[in-house]
């Protein structure tokens, strides 16, 4: 990681999280869904729970330590309300009020180093465009990740075609034209899981797809 350009990267110093979180053997899976403008998975969107019972943080406090120059965003109240994932994490699902973000691992989808799909990814890819079609969002967001081996720029790369892979294969088994993709690639960018050890870098290395759920979706 030592002397990489890290172009665009920005990691929050703290974020106040109100869910209710479950986390066991289940099928599919989900993580981060992405911003209204497309430049980082963003979080859900803010509860209803009021601004002065959301934790108190001192910005001074050596503890966080924050870059020069660095603020705090404002506080908010996230409305997550689930996340369940595979005994070994391959697929995840998180789940909230508005959205719905289904990931999976890069192994269970394609070779190493690879953003060719594997025969085997057919029924995952065939699993989330039913959850689509149940949905019936009007957009639909597919952003890769991997773990920090590599270079950045390799990682970024990478996480792009592989995204590219999974838009074309959904896109082509749900045929619906009424339907607009927002594809991106983020690198190492946004891990959920420590990326030091193995069984946290292959939680990393996936490809999310993101839409909302309910109605005006």
């Amino acid at each position: 990681m030592t002397g990489r350009t890290r172009p665009g990267a920005r990691r929050p110093a703290a974020v106040a999280v109100a869910a209710v979180v479950l986390v066991t053997g289940v099928q599919l899976s989900g993580a981060s869904p992405a911003s209204a403008d497309g430049k980082r998975p963003a979080q859900a969107p803010a509860g209803t729970t009021d601004a002065s019972e959301l934790p108190r943080i001192d910005p001074t406090d050596p503890g966080l330590k924050m870059r020069d120059g660095a603020t705090l965003a404002a506080p908010r109240v996230l409305d997550i309300v689930s996340i369940v994932e595979t005994e070994g994490g391959e697929e995840r699902r998180e789940e909230t009020t508005t959205s719905l973000t289904l990931a999976l691992q890069a192994e269970v989808l394609f070779g190493k180093n690879s953003s060719a799909l594997s025969p085997q990814a057919s029924g995952r890819i065939a699993a989330i465009v039913n959850e689509i079609r149940k949905n019936r969002p009007n957009r639909v967001r597919v952003f890769g990740f991997t773990d920090d081996l590599g270079t950045y720029e390799h990682g970024q790369k990478l996480s792009t075609e592989r995204a590219q892979a999974v838009h074309r294969a959904v896109s082509g088994q749900l045929d619906d034209p009424a339907v607009t993709y927002e594809v991106r690639g983020y690198s190492e960018d946004y891990p959920i899981a420590d990326n030091s050890t193995e069984d946290g870098r292959r939680k990393n290395r996936r490809v999310e797809i993101t839409f909302p759920t309910g109605a005006g979706g």
